[in-house]
């Protein structure tokens, strides 16, 4: 589980983009008993979800029309025009320019040399998410991407992340993603090497949240009975949680993920 995200680089933010807030909002409460609040005016159609009064993640229209709905990591900075520059320099291309989200903070979108797509938040007046590692909030982050090596190169010249600590799952092999200089006791997440077949079967690179939950199979069987495809069923990983991965019915990948403990928020 994320036991580091209000340190520089930490995952700090989490937004959807969707074709559709209403619809995406109805499948997320059934699936996690998210609760939609609109912000702004109502024909932007950008609001939060919120579970048990903490908010959890953004929601938001698609940047561009008939693209499909996509989750979104950003992790934290202190200089999202910096970070833009250091992104550039490592071979990295900005999406999105550094911009002003009202008084809330500063964000910036990019897509790294493999190809996946993420974000940064400059925190002003909203600092980061409300819960993690809570029933129905995020829990972890993971890269799949066709050159891990690459990857890792990248996002150590962007974010003052160490990737050395590898573990093997199963016939994968994931670089888990600490805070600089902090060894083994604080994690963001995990980047892991698409394997041959996965590369055959026409996978790219990709950012993917995964929300905690008590129940794998239960909400991986709610989410497929309201229009999410599965694409890994729930699977035990020995010694670390069960988990699953899923597409909701508009195009965004998420996984769920039931910890060997149960979840609970840090103090």
């Amino acid at each position: 589980m994320l036991t580091a995200t209000q340190v520089p680089g930490g995952p700090n933010w989490l937004g959807l983009t969707t074709p559709d807030a209403a619809a995406s909002a109805a499948f997320y409460g059934d699936v996690f008993g998210w609760r939609y609040e609109p912000v702004g005016p109502e024909e932007r159609e950008f609001g939060l979800f919120r579970l048990a009064g903490r908010t959890v993640a953004s929601c938001g229209p698609l940047a561009e029309a008939g693209t499909a709905a996509e989750w979104q990591i950003y992790f934290r900075t202190a200089d999202a025009d910096a970070t833009a520059k250091a992104v550039e320099q490592a071979g990295g291309t900005v999406r999105f320019p550094a911009h002003d989200v009202l008084m809330a903070g500063r964000a910036a979108g990019f897509t790294d040399p493999t190809g996946a797509r993420f974000a940064v938040w400059q925190p002003r007046e909203v600092d980061s998410l409300d819960a993690i590692n809570t029933a129905g909030a995020l829990s972890w982050t993971e890269l799949y991407t066709t050159d891990a090596a690459a990857a890792k190169a990248f996002y150590g010249a962007v974010l003052p992340w160490d990737t050395g600590w590898e573990i093997e799952v199963g016939t994968h092999v994931l670089a888990i993603i600490s805070p600089s200089g902090s060894g083994r006791e604080a994690q963001h997440g995990a980047i892991m090497q698409l394997l041959p077949e996965n590369l055959a079967a026409g996978s790219r690179s990709e950012w993917h949240p995964y929300f905690a939950t008590r129940d794998c199979d239960g909400v991986a069987t709610t989410a497929t009975e309201r229009g999410a495809e599965t694409l890994i069923p729930p699977i035990d990983v020995p010694g670390v949680a069960r988990v699953a991965m899923l597409r909701d019915p508009f195009g965004a990948t998420f996984g769920v993920l039931q910890a060997t403990s149960t979840p609970t928020t840090p103090e």
